[in-house]
């Protein structure tokens, strides 16, 4: 399964059932490039058990802003609508695995 796109108007939508793990992001951010095959690897891995996604921080500030999201990368997981961990900065596939097997 391929990462997810997110946007302003279909966030919650998204996010509503199961669980979602997104990453604020923005294209001039180089350690937000860095988690790109990890996202993509992440994806693979939780295909089934959870949804991956990218928010554009740039196009769609709206959501960000009201996360809180201050720096990028920020990846939140959602359960069902609510956010259950954060993380901020570069992360590897293995602490993002643990965290979704986590709230399975």
């Amino acid at each position: 399964m391929a990462t997810l796109i997110s946007t302003d108007a279909d966030f919650t939508n998204n996010i509503s059932t199961g669980l979602t793990l997104v990453d604020f992001w923005a294209e001039w951010c180089g350690p937000c490039q860095m988690m790109l095959p990890r996202l993509e690897e992440l994806s693979s891995k939780v295909d089934g058990k959870a949804k991956v996604m990218k928010h554009n921080v740039d196009t769609d500030p709206q959501v960000p802003t009201q996360f809180r999201v201050m720096s990028i990368p920020t990846i939140i997981l959602f359960k069902d609508g609510q956010p259950v961990e954060k993380f901020v900065g570069v992360q590897d596939v293995t602490t993002l695995t643990q965290a979704i097997e986590k709230h399975i």
